[in-house]
């Protein structure tokens, strides 16, 4: 049996690269997770593009966002914005950071993004915006210091999603399946809202109904429903869906037999 934290590092490595494989994140951004034992670590890739993360890239780090074990290999410079999160709230478990095309001009313009479709909902309330200028002046806007990553996890407060000036959004989510559907569905949202400007007018969620939808779309089975059609897509898209889908059939074959020996075994 895979331990949990193999199983972690091959499940973040997919969750990777399924969003990349859906467009949001490009050469650039890096998904997160809680160490699934260890709350005061967590897990992230050495620096590659997201889509090309493989479970082995997955390394340890410290709150404070130091290796556990030094690797060979360059780190992200903005690794600290993981850590500070994690830092102050416990109950982010996944964090994505990424520079989506239909979030940045939510970004440049100061826009403020809105809940415009149901799964949208999934921004929450609110989503804030974070300057880097209001507090450091001048920079090149990369996070890199720990200081500068605590002021955006301030930013981000109680929300599931801060909007950083000029540079792109940080996504949280209690888990790394809802941090999937979250940083999918809202930079999707951020376009059919781009695109309902486009016709003249927008006519978003109220907050009761972004309220209502949250929620219910951030059920286990909408979520479970949307990570099999990712997954599904990314193995075809990597070539290795006829053999994962034979896995599963002969899996499906097998459980039955499994399944009738428990009865039998319960009426003896």
């Amino acid at each position: 049996m895979p331990s949990p934290l193999a199983e972690a590092r091959e499940k973040l490595a997919r969750a990777n690269r399924i969003i990349a494989n859906e467009g949001v994140l490009d050469a650039f951004g890096h998904v997160s997770m809680r160490h699934p034992t260890n709350p005061e670590r967590y897990l992230l890739s050495y620096s590659r593009s997201p889509e090309l993360v493989q479970a082995d890239d997955i390394f340890e780090f410290t709150l404070d966002s130091e290796p556990i074990k030094t690797p060979a290999q360059r780190l992200y410079g903005e690794r600290v914005i993981h850590g500070e999160i994690y830092k102050a709230r416990p109950d982010v478990n996944a964090v994505c950071h990424h520079h989506a095309s239909s979030i940045l001009p939510f970004c440049i313009s100061g826009m403020e993004l809105k809940p415009v479709y149901h799964l949208g909902a999934t921004l929450g309330s609110a989503a804030p915006f974070w300057d880097s200028r209001d507090e450091f002046g001048d920079t090149n806007l990369i996070v890199r210091e720990p200081h500068q990553a605590v002021s955006l996890a301030r930013a981000l407060g109680p929300h599931w999603l801060v909007l950083m000036r000029r540079h792109g959004a940080t996504v949280a989510g209690h888990d790394l399946e809802e941090l999937v559907f979250r940083t999918i569905y809202t930079a999707r949202n951020a376009a059919l809202q781009i695109q309902a400007h486009g016709l003249g007018h927008v006519s978003p969620l109220t907050p009761g109904e972004t309220e209502l939808a949250g929620p219910y779309n951030l059920q286990p089975g909408p979520v479970a429903r949307a990570f099999e059609y990712w997954s599904v897509r990314l193995d075809k898209a990597e070539g290795s869906w006829p053999q994962r889908k034979a896995a599963a059939r002969s899996a499906g074959r097998a459980a039955p037999k499994r399944s009738a020996a428990r009865r039998t075994k319960r009426r003896r």
